[in-house]
């Protein structure tokens, strides 16, 4: 996860502050609208819809846009219907790529990703190309200066979680995707606070990539998320922390 993970915290940092909120905040109706729509409207019973809940919150979402997503996702007020698609493909450097996206037109998206991958030096590959390289996982990222490795060990592995890695400034902590509401719920519970929790594709492997390549790869995922249908992009890329903090400043 090295990399990729860093490089969503320092996404995730800027978000609160970005001139491209308004994006943002399209997304995550999308995302609450079909979970609701899924799920049902109520976040005790639907952790899709929860999580979704929590991010738009995290985004300073108003309160009324929440519940206006929600009720077009029941039926309760009319909506468009969007479907969940999946693209896959390589990157410069060869890098594994998933894009999840969420869609009333599927052809036009298809088109419009496949134009993106082209012009930024990838191409779009076929249904499986690439999705056996990930697992889904529940993901935190948390600050190391809040607790230590052992204690933040000990309280994750009681509440369910895998596995807990060091990732220069941060812990990394990966769950099943089962677990996932009861770990946030513990590390909430203990006073921590994570910089980033999610449920994610977590790469079996990673791929080094040379600096000269970075940018052009980060150019390439960067245009990926900012396609209004596009709601996660996955990469198994390795980059320095140095390269990835140097390279954020630029995008």
């Amino acid at each position: 996860m090295s990399g990729h993970s860093k490089w969503a915290g320092i996404k995730h940092k800027k978000a609160a502050q970005d001139a491209k909120r308004g994006r943002l905040f399209t997304k995550l109706i999308r995302e609450i609208t079909v979970a609701a729509r899924e799920g049902g409207g109520n976040p005790e019973t639907n952790s899709r819809l929860r999580t979704a809940i929590e991010r738009a919150k995290d985004a300073n979402m108003p309160q009324d846009n929440i519940e206006k997503a929600i009720k077009r996702g029941t039926g309760e007020l009319p909506g468009v219907s969007y479907e969940t698609c999946i693209f896959e493909g390589y990157g410069p450097g060869g890098v594994a790529i998933m894009v999840e996206a969420l869609t009333d037109n599927k052809n036009r998206t298809s088109a419009e990703i496949r134009n993106i991958f082209s012009k930024k030096g990838g191409n779009l590959a076929g249904s499986g190309s690439v999705a056996w390289l990930f697992n889904k996982k529940g993901y935190l990222l948390i600050d190391k200066g809040q607790i230590s490795e052992d204690e933040l060990f000990g309280i994750s592995v009681d509440a369910g979680a895998q596995d807990l890695k060091t990732e220069g400034k941060n812990y990394e902590i990966f769950c099943e995707p089962q677990d996932f509401e009861n770990v946030k719920k513990v590390i909430k519970d203990k006073g921590i606070k994570w910089e980033l929790a999610e449920l994610t594709m977590v790469p079996t492997s990673t791929v080094k990539v040379p600096p000269q390549e970075a940018k052009q790869l980060l150019s390439l995922i960067e245009a990926l998320e900012e396609h209004d249908d596009v709601q996660k992009v996955y990469a198994n890329f390795d980059i320095p922390d140095e390269v990835l903090e140097k390279l954020a400043s630029e995008f």
